[in-house]
Formats: structure tokens, sequence, C-alpha cells
């Protein structure tokens, strides 16, 4: 799919951006993923910035435990990032970010935390207030009754210095589809959404704001930045 004419087809740095106007399966998102990490890494391929949405899937990380699996009433696709049980489904903004970290500061760390302060600046764009919580991997915010929920979630692998998988925001998914799972290993918090905090968001225009905020994203991973999570890392 191409993208829309009121956002550019790549990013400074000639780095590729991508937009999917229809739902890819997440086995052939993956694949796809896996084939243009090595291209990118090899020196064959453009860098890639994909903005997607997946049909209803439960993927599994290298640390997901057979007992969080609750109700498997989708289908279940070992991702191979780090993390455990995460969901992926209608409403669901998917960015996969595949990045070569050797043209920046080597930080896989870092990395991640520059992904997080890059969700982190598009919610508050539409008046939500997201935030880190420590220990807990995710972007976070305060849900309608006052607590805390997790409204996106973080995984990436890293292999040759060449970033794959990425995050995933909850602009109105069905959030009955994530009591299939203990979403990230963690009971006692619940999720939310954009929708379910009353914003009302469409993909066009989380899409455009995020890349919006692209170039402080992108130039935040030319320095080393504090460490807040531990991705897994196969550089």
């Amino acid at each position: 799919m191409s993208v829309p004419s009121t956002l550019p087809d790549e990013l400074a740095g000639d780095i590729e951006l991508r937009i999917s106007t229809e739902p890819v399966p997440y086995r052939q998102a993956l694949e796809e993923m896996t084939l243009r990490n090595a291209a990118i890494a090899a020196g064959e391929a453009r860098e890639l910035i994909w903005l997607l949405e997946h049909p209803p899937v439960y993927t599994a990380g290298t640390s997901a435990a057979l007992d969080e699996l609750l109700d498997p009433r989708f289908e279940v696709v070992e991702a191979g990032r780090g993390g455990r049980y995460t969901y992926h489904g209608p409403g669901q903004r998917v960015g996969y970010v595949l990045l070569d970290l050797k043209k920046r500061a080597r930080d896989a760390r870092g990395f991640v935390h520059g992904l997080e302060g890059w969700v982190i600046e598009t919610l508050r764009d539409f008046g939500v207030e997201g935030f880190r919580a420590e220990g807990r991997i995710g972007i976070w915010t305060r849900d309608i009754d006052g607590s805390e929920a997790k409204v996106g979630a973080i995984g990436v692998r890293i292999r040759k210095w060449v970033t794959m998988h990425g995050f995933a925001v909850n602009v109105n998914p069905d959030l009955a589809h994530f009591t299939g799972i203990v979403p990230c290993g963690i009971e006692e918090f619940g999720v939310t959404s954009l929708s379910r905090l009353g914003k009302d968001v469409d993909f066009a225009a989380w899409d455009a704001a995020l890349v919006a905020r692209a170039p402080a994203f992108l130039a935040s991973l030319e320095s080393p930045c504090p460490p807040t999570t531990s991705p897994e890392e196969d550089a």
C-alpha cells in the first residue's frame, strides 16, 4: 500500500516510511521484517519505519511464560523479540522500526528509551499524559478510574546492531481481546486506549502526529540515552 499523500514516503536520512492501509497478517509482517533487518545489516536495503495494523493475534516474546496465556482464542506466534505475551489487533497502531544503530550511538537501551519518548510525546499531542514506570516495560497512563494502565507496548530485537519490532499503541482496539493473556506478564495493572480515555483519534491523525515527531526521535539516537529497560540484543 502506498503512503497517503499527506505524508512523505521517506524520512530524513533516506529512511523509508511505509504505511499499510489494510491489516497485515502477523506472520507475513514478521517474515518481511526479518528479511529487511538482514538486508539493512548487509547494506543492501534502506532503513524502514513501518506503520500498520494486524488481524487479532497473540505474540510470544522470548520471556513468555505459558501460564500467562490464559485463553488462546487467537493465533499465537513466536515473535523472536524480547518480552512476554502481547496482543495485536484491529484498532491498535503498530510501528516497526528498522534502523542501523551503527550509524548512530550503539546504545540498545538508549534506543528503547527513544522509542518510549517518541510515543509519549505523540500521546501528549492528543491530551494523554503517558509515562515510563520503573520495572514495567511499556507506556503507561492514568485510566478513567485513576489507576495506572498500559496504553502502549514496547518490544524490540537488535541483530548485528540493526533494530526490529518496535511499539504498539492502543488507539481503539477491543480491550476484551487482551483478557486472553497476562499482557507483558503484568497482572496487577490493566490496559486502556485513547478511545477509552475519551480521545477520538483515527490512524491518519495518529500517524501524522507520530511522523511530525520522528525527527526528534531520530536525533535522540545520535548520543547515548539513560538506560530504562533491557531489550533482547543479538548485536
